[in-house]
């Protein structure tokens, strides 16, 4: 068999070709590309003609991966990824604090958090670029896999091999109560205490559900389905359920510090500790690849998130 060629396969191409298969339009791949959708067409069909096969299935109901190309496309990934994965070892020299960082940072955080942060970072790093995207911890971590995050905030302990994880500080979660609950006078409330039947819960895929259905001991009745909770898609909704009397939540102390705008509807009160003396909350960390090379700068970092915990937050060992 001849040997192949190199000649002509581009890198940028075979990006165009991934942004394609994960927008199943080329419209919207034009424009995560930032290129015309004529211009990323003619080089989707050029490198169709270099690998001797169609890639993509075109039709009014939008762009599909032929058969031999789903095949090609995981290969394509690969590549892709090991590239990124080069650019970042040669600017490494650069220092990851001297330009763009990608963080990601979950929902029931990045609000909260980041404002009290980015003051202090423009002013320690004033060459860092930080683009910041907001998920939910398994995308993230996903992202992080994928080589389109660089580092992200999320709540520890996080599962996946191959990654770094540094505690920044600890978060208590406190239980926000509509006015009339009959808990709503407690200087603090005892989880014990608390029922499930009138937990309300965020949607499916946020840590935080997961961790407030453990802490309040919902039945497995419960979590399978046989009395569905009610759900929020936010803090904010949880936040404006609750003032409606909907019932109790739990809510981590960052995300409870403004609730003038229900004042009379909630009472916000602390949590006991439990049993063994811990208390019911989250530990925040930074997560970034084992491998990627600028470690040594996102330790930098965490070091730095990591003195600068708010105030109220209980400082973990750095």
């Amino acid at each position: 068999m001849a040997q192949q060629h190199l000649t002509g396969l581009s890198l940028r191409d075979l990006d165009y070709a991934m942004a394609v298969a994960e927008q199943a339009h080329f419209g919207r791949a034009a424009e995560q590309c930032g290129v015309s959708q004529p211009g990323l067409s003619e080089q989707i069909r050029k490198l169709e003609a270099i690998l001797g096969t169609r890639l993509f299935e075109r039709g009014r109901g939008g762009v599909s991966p032929t058969a031999s190309g789903r095949i090609l496309l995981r290969q394509v990934a690969v590549v892709v990824r090991e590239a990124r994965a080069l650019l970042e070892m040669a600017h490494k020299e650069a220092g990851a604090l001297n330009g763009p960082i990608d963080l990601g940072v979950i929902p029931t955080l990045g609000p909260y958090y980041v404002p009290l942060v980015l003051r202090d970072l423009r002013a320690q790093f004033p060459q860092l670029v930080l683009r910041l995207q907001e998920n939910q911890t398994v995308a993230l971590l996903d992202a992080l896999a994928r080589f389109t995050l660089d580092a992200a905030l999320v709540a520890l302990p996080v599962e996946g091999d191959g990654l770094v994880a540094r505690p920044l500080f600890f978060e208590p979660f406190r239980v926000l109560l509509p006015a009339g609950h009959t808990l709503a006078n407690n200087d603090e409330v005892a989880l014990s205490a608390l029922g499930t039947d009138d937990l309300l819960l965020l949607e499916e895929g946020h840590c935080l559900r997961d961790q407030a259905m453990s802490l309040c001991r919902v039945p497995d009745g419960a979590r399978s389905g046989r009395r569905a909770p009610r759900t929020a898609t936010s803090l904010e909704m949880l936040r404006h359920m609750v003032a409606a009397g909907e019932g109790y939540a739990l809510m981590p102390s960052l995300a409870t510090r403004e609730t003038s705008a229900l004042s009379g509807l909630v009472r916000l009160r602390p949590l006991l500790r439990a049993p063994d003396a811990s208390r019911p909350g989250r530990t925040v960390g930074l997560v970034w690849r084992a491998t990627d090379p600028r470690g040594p700068d996102f330790d930098q970092l965490a070091t730095l998130l990591h003195r600068n915990a708010p105030a109220e937050m209980q400082a973990v060992p750095g």
